[in-house]
């Protein structure tokens, strides 16, 4: 038997050259780093390379993924990065060292199962400053929601605070709402009398402000996952490029299972796509298209794949099939052949997250 594509690649090389890039500039100017590993499923053997690289957590959203850190016995604290279900708990209790939260009642039974389990669990407690995603809104429930961690529950400890910001709302993170974060942090510490660990300033959309000397003094904690696992946002979305990075730690592989010239505009009467929308398209006459098998399903959206060779253009997908523009390319095709592809945060997400991606480590 041949070998099963799609296949996900994953450099493990370039993945711990931008580990080490990032998180050694972070230290180097007191900010600590999660290394965040949601986006790539929590892959064990990528986990554990990118927890070498100097971060002081590995991070997920995912319970499930910090267990198997847990079990494989990587000497690292756990950070659960969404805030925690009722039904969890007790495996955040044994899995996760550290946990975002937000909501009073959560943080209450958290903190009975702590103490059930003669432990102590680390809590950052997260405002919203206008993303609207995850966060408390009200200024003044916020720090009253940190001292009542602080002075009434036993079983947890308030390691810090932080926020989230881009991933729902698209604000960005900029001085003026992360100097409100840092503002609240020294309100919080006057009234518990003591420093807070943490003051968590976002993810990789971050990033930006600290390259630029520009991070509000105070911000002392990162959650980064796509700077090291793609490298391709910042410079595309945020004008920021870092020395050094590297793409490609993250490829796909998809193999060819049609050529043909075709017109380049549907014909006939319009009706929604396979996804219920109404793409616009424009005519650029007969174009040699190639499909490959390969489609939103395995990638998220096929906007997330970028092609490597040159000339090649993304068209469209639908669930299991992506077509692409060889009109221009810089090389022939044939039946069979393999085209390869970057990959946006999306698509990794998404490819390493499917049981039919055939998913090879390169060392």
């Amino acid at each position: 038997m041949g070998k099963r594509y799609p296949v996900l690649n994953i450099d493990i090389k370039k993945l711990v050259n931008n580990a080490r890039i990032i998180t050694e500039k972070c230290n180097e100017n007191g900010i600590d780093t999660a290394c965040v590993i949601k986006g790539y499923n929590g892959i064990p053997e990528v986990a554990e390379e990118m927890a070498k690289c100097g971060c002081s957590q590995v991070a997920s959203s995912r319970i499930d993924q910090l267990k198997d850190v847990k079990l494989r016995g990587m000497a690292m604290d756990t950070l659960l990065l969404r805030i925690p279900m009722m039904s969890e708990l007790e495996e955040v209790i044994r899995y996760a060292d550290i946990s975002l939260n937000s909501q009073r009642e959560t943080l209450v039974e958290l903190d009975r199962m702590a103490v059930e389990n003669n432990t102590k669990h680390r809590v950052i407690l997260m405002r919203d400053l206008g993303d609207l995603r995850e966060g408390i809104f009200d200024r003044d429930e916020f720090i009253e929601t940190a001292c009542f961690i602080e002075n009434s529950l036993k079983g947890l400890v308030l390691e810090g605070i932080g926020t989230n910001l881009s991933c729902y709302g698209s604000v960005a993170p900029t001085e003026k709402n992360l100097s409100m974060l840092v503002e609240d942090a020294e309100e919080i510490e006057k009234l518990i009398d003591r420093k807070l660990r943490y003051v968590s300033g976002g993810a990789t959309t971050t990033l930006p402000l600290f390259y630029r000397n520009k991070l509000p003094k105070g911000i002392n904690h990162l959650r980064l996952g796509e700077s090291i696992i793609c490298a391709m946002d910042l410079p595309l979305y945020w004008d920021t490029d870092i020395e050094g990075l590297e793409k490609g730690v993250f490829t796909m592989d998809a193999q060819i299972i049609e050529i043909r010239r075709k017109p380049s505009y549907p014909i006939g009467e319009k009706c929604v796509n396979a996804f219920g929308e109404t793409p616009e398209y424009e005519d650029r006459g007969i174009r040699l298209r190639a499909l490959l098998a390969v489609g939103n399903r395995d990638v998220g959206d096929y906007s997330s794949l970028e092609p490597i060779d040159e000339g090649v253009e993304l068209v469209g997908a639908s669930s299991d099939h992506l077509i692409v523009d060889i009109e221009e390319a810089g090389r022939e095709y044939a039946i069979g052949d393999i085209m390869k592809f970057n990959m946006y945060y999306q698509a990794v997400l998404f490819a390493s997250d499917n049981r039919l991606m055939n998913i090879e480590l390169n060392r």
